[in-house]
């Protein structure tokens, strides 16, 4: 059986609740403005239209780069050369940067294994063949 702790509630459940001998005080209400909530003032209107208006230039803007995107894309692929499939973009420059990484990390890794196992040949044949060690 396991030891009782003092005050902990155990998992998964709520500590108890502390009720105090008097009711809660009720905030004060605020007052309610009288305005009707289906009008807006002039201001408000003035200011939605400018958010509007910064909106509509936004997608616009967004509109327009996709599509000089695409039209470069286009105008990149009729001037490729035709031994290439396709045009070298950013991803491909960059994944040949990485090749590059890959090729020497694999180089230094066949010539420390080509290392080591050479010494293991060495000492092989020192202990095995020629027995320098006696055992």
């Amino acid at each position: 059986m396991a030891k009782r702790q003092r005050g902990g509630a155990r998992p998964g459940q709520r500590a108890p609740l502390q009720r105090g001998s008097q009711p809660p005080a009720k905030p004060a209400a605020k007052p309610v403005p009288a305005r009707p909530a289906a009008s807006l003032s002039d201001d408000e209107l003035a200011r939605a239209a400018e958010l509007e208006a910064a909106i509509v230039a936004e997608e616009r803007a967004a509109t327009s780069s996709i599509s000089r995107g695409r039209d470069r894309r286009r105008a990149a692929a009729d001037a490729a050369p035709a031994g290439r499939s396709r045009p070298v973009g950013a991803l491909t420059a960059v994944a040949e940067n990485e090749y590059l990484y890959v090729k020497r990390d694999l180089r230094r890794i066949a010539v420390v294994f080509t290392g080591i196992f050479s010494l293991l040949l060495l000492s092989w044949f020192l202990i095995v063949v020629i027995g320098v060690v006696a055992v």
